[in-house]
């Protein structure tokens, strides 16, 4: 596709060009570096496939807002990104719009009790608000669904059978946005998805590679197999290969019922009865009256400020609260002499991360009483005693901290973009099935893959899950429950209150240190969005005991870090933080798509975007 071409090479731009033309230097209101992001006039879309990049931007052009993008390219991504993208995981998205909140209007916001605190965060002349739509676990799961008798956790159960599904939330979370805070009507928000899926995509190189990577997963089950792998007379089937057309028609089937029914269009009819069928048939949990009773969350965001901006971050299970409790305890912390990616930069900030991890893994899930522990997690004398426990010479052991056996960290497949828009409304959005492909499961009549989240759970004591997180009871298997995510879509502010930056990333464990990282490096080093994004990063989570050093870090540094007593430990590229920014009104928003995955950067300009047609009819 050629708009896909050009939207990959304006990515590659942006990643590669060095900041040199002195005219734009005063446009960035920082320093120039090395990297720059790219402009727009309309709008921006930043993500991790090219081709639902350009769906959302197609939704600005079309005169739709922030969240009509981000729904419109979350959908597009389930087509155009399986491994990922997805009908069949969850999420949390934050938004924030300009203006009175349209969401009273649309029957979004019960009128409780006088006195009951609203979802929305009144702040710079509009409202935020995140939606909580993590995967829930079935009235039928039980604590101990993965254990095997003597007591170990059976890994196969746990992440790749029917057992390890949650109840699905990204269709309930997206069409509750939609609802309550778009412009455009649902079904034209969905019609370039249904499009896609129908009449096919042509396999770019990423995707071949991601089938490719996935085929022994995907060849295990029938539905998997049908949709995304050839027949071969006589041999293993495979996966396509580029330049091959990917078809995806039962898939393009459920979009065109959520086009025209929205929440019931999969929580009810065939889509249900078709996931419902296949849990009674494999031994899965999730019922037709699991899938009636699940609900998306308008939830009130959590706020600090931060080096006097004020930061939105959505609340448990997401990873919101141990990301603000990381940037305020390395607050004080910076800029050090060495500079960013120095050693006495990244000391202090590692041993942030051990400590907010040891609370993470000790006292988050999804509580029924959660602000107590937000207030004492970010209470200012407790983070100032913490503080007080950092060594500025000395990497204190994981031992000294916690007890816990050390685990191996594992990959993830999760997916997020950011956009901002024409009059500075902003959206992150961090979708995810878990693991690649969730649970190679895909529904039969219905075409989409079922993820397996239940392993978010803490499925026994002291048991690390994929992640390599060892966490406690608090995350505990309980009927309706949500498993504790480090899914953190984040916002942050000008000291003013006017909008500004949109950021998050997939990575699993590492979603956390990813963001802190980023806002750090912009607020703190004063790096442009790119330089920000581009950096070079660091990742400790307490278990196993090691600092984990992207590369591009200076050899030296390394040497440093391990002389304070880090076991340092070389990691491959660290999620991808597509980010995008709000210059003010007529001056435009700045765009960076990460380059660490194949991404996508799309702008409302009709030259670049081709037509969607309409929805097609439902059959």
């Amino acid at each position: 596709m050629r708009a896909a071409r050009r939207l990959a090479l304006l990515t590659l731009l942006a990643a590669a060009l060095p900041a040199g033309a002195a005219d734009f230097a005063p446009l960035l209101q920082e320093r120039p570096g090395r990297f720059r992001p790219v402009r727009s006039s309309g709008g921006m879309v930043a993500g991790q496939e090219p081709r639902a990049a350009a769906v959302g931007a197609a939704m600005l052009a079309a005169g739709g807002n922030a969240v009509d993008a981000a729904v419109a390219a979350s959908f597009a991504e389930a087509v155009t990104l399986p491994a990922a993208g997805n009908l069949g995981g969850g999420g949390f998205l934050l938004l924030w719009l300009p203006g009175p909140s349209p969401a009273l209007g649309r029957g979004c916001l019960a009128s409780g009790p006088r006195g009951a605190t609203s979802p929305e965060l009144a702040i710079g002349g509009g409202q935020a608000v995140a939606i909580d739509f993590r995967e829930s676990a079935p009235a039928a799961a039980t604590a101990d669904q993965f254990l095997r008798p003597d007591g170990t956790v059976d890994r196969q159960r746990a992440t790749r059978s029917p057992l390890s599904a949650g109840v699905p939330g990204s269709v309930a979370g997206l069409v509750l946005a939609q609802r309550c805070y778009g412009r455009l009507p649902l079904a034209q928000v969905i019609a370039p998805a249904i499009a896609l899926a129908e009449q096919g995509l042509t396999v770019d190189p990423f995707l071949a590679e991601s089938l490719a990577d996935a085929a022994p997963l995907l060849a295990a089950d029938p539905g998997a197999r049908r949709s995304f792998l050839r027949a071969v007379p006589g041999g293993t089937p495979r996966a396509l290969a580029a330049g091959e057309i990917l078809r995806q028609p039962e898939l393009a089937g459920s979009l065109r019922r959520i086009a025209r029914s929205g929440h019931q269009g999969f929580y009810g009819g065939p889509t249900a009865a078709a996931l419902a069928g296949l849990m009674r048939e494999r031994g899965g949990r999730i019922t037709g009256a699991d899938l009636a009773a699940y609900r998306a969350r308008l939830v009130r965001p959590l706020q600090i400020t931060y080096r006097g901006h004020p930061v939105l971050a959505p609340p448990m299970p997401a990873g919101g609260l141990s990301l603000l409790q990381m940037l305020k305890l390395v607050e004080p912390f910076g800029p050090l002499p060495g500079g960013a990616g120095s050693a006495a930069d990244l000391h202090p900030l590692a041993e942030a991360m051990a400590l907010v991890f040891r609370d993470r893994n000790e006292q988050l899930g999804d509580l029924p009483e959660p602000e107590p522990v937000v207030r004492r997690l970010l209470d200012p004398l407790r983070l100032e005693a913490l503080r007080r426990t950092i060594d500025p010479l000395r990497h204190r052991p994981s031992a000294e901290l916690s007890a816990g056996p050390p685990r191996r960290s594992g990959g993830t497949n999760t997916t997020h973009l950011s956009v901002v828009d024409s009059r500075g409304g902003l959206v992150a959005s961090t979708t995810s099935l878990n693991l690649a492909y969730g649970s190679g499961i895909t529904v039969p009549g219905a075409g989409f893959l079922l993820n397996n989240t239940m392993d978010d759970f803490s499925a026994a004591p002291g048991t690390a899950n994929a992640f390599g997180l060892i966490q406690g009871e608090a995350n505990a298997i309980a009927p309706g429950r949500r498993p504790l995510s480090s899914m953190t879509p984040t916002l942050v502010f000008r000291p003013d209150g006017r909008p500004w930056l949109a950021t998050g990333s997939p990575g699993g464990s590492r979603i956390l240190t990813i963001v802190a990282q980023v806002l750090r490096n912009r607020l703190v080093h004063g790096m442009n969005l790119a330089g920000a994004v581009a950096a070079p990063r660091i990742h400790s989570q307490l278990w196993p005991d090691r600092l984990e050093l992207e590369d591009g870090l200076s050899p030296d540094t390394a040497d440093l870090l391990q002389q304070r007593g880090h076991r340092v430990t070389p990691a491959s590229a660290m999620g991808a933080a597509h980010s995008v920014e709000w210059l003010g009104e007529g001056r435009g928003s700045l765009g960076m798509a990460d380059p660490r995955r194949a991404a996508g950067l799309a702008q409302p300009e009709p030259a670049v975007l081709r037509p969607w047609p309409a929805a097609p009819s439902p059959p």
